[in-house]
């Protein structure tokens, strides 16, 4: 199923729709500031194996990320972080940044068996963080690959749909994607440790 949100104004029936879909536990590819993502609810273990599947990944070797909708749903997956650090996060988010912290036991077990830490978002896109908002808790979201080696990530949302329709339950056309990722940062030293350049400029606010 392919529907059509509008960023600018997300209509309240058409999130409620996708959050219906989440709740059964089905998979849905979405916008956000960067690359179209696929994703489902953290807490829902058999949607998070079926991601696995189509990605073609162990759960525990997985680096999925959390969308999250703000910074007071952060705290709850990741323990606690100096003010410093909370003071980037702030001036950063929402934003097209991936931040890796050491994860709190909230972060579902069948992710954190053998994994300390947890990627978090707040993606600069209303769709994304209206869905978390209204879910209640954040996705579990990963990038869509594309399997041409030229084009990294696809961009149209029709052809996603087209690409992807036998294998999740809802597309969503929120208006063409980016192809560049973001901006992984590592914070689980304390400090601000860029792992992969992405779309994001952390220099503008350390």
């Amino acid at each position: 199923m392919l529907i059509k949100i509008y960023p600018e104004n997300p209509n309240d029936k058409a999130i409620e729709q996708v959050v219906e879909v989440l709740k059964k536990g089905g998979i849905i590819i979405y916008p956000t500031d960067t690359i179209y993502g696929l994703g489902c609810d953290i807490t829902n273990q058999r949607a998070i194996e079926k991601i696995c599947k189509i990605r073609g990944i162990k759960p525990e070797k997985a680096n999925f990320s959390f969308i999250c909708s703000d910074l007071s749903h952060i705290s709850d997956y990741i323990k606690p972080i100096d003010t410093a650090a909370f003071r980037v996060l702030k001036k950063a988010l929402p934003g097209p940044f991936t931040f890796i912290f050491n994860a709190s036991n909230n972060v579902p077990k069948l992710l954190s068996s053998n994994k300390k830490t947890v990627g978090i978002r707040v993606p600069d896109n209303t769709i994304a963080r209206e869905i978390v908002r209204a879910l209640g808790n954040p996705i579990l979201s990963t990038s869509i690959k594309d399997d041409d080696e030229v084009i990294e990530y696809s961009t149209d949302p029709e052809l996603i749909h087209e690409k992807y329709e036998d294998l999740v339950d809802l597309v969503i056309d929120g208006g063409y994607g980016d192809n560049e990722a973001s901006t992984v940062v590592d914070c689980t030293q304390g400090d601000f440790e860029i792992i992969r350049e992405g779309k994001g400029n952390l220099d503008l606010y350390l």
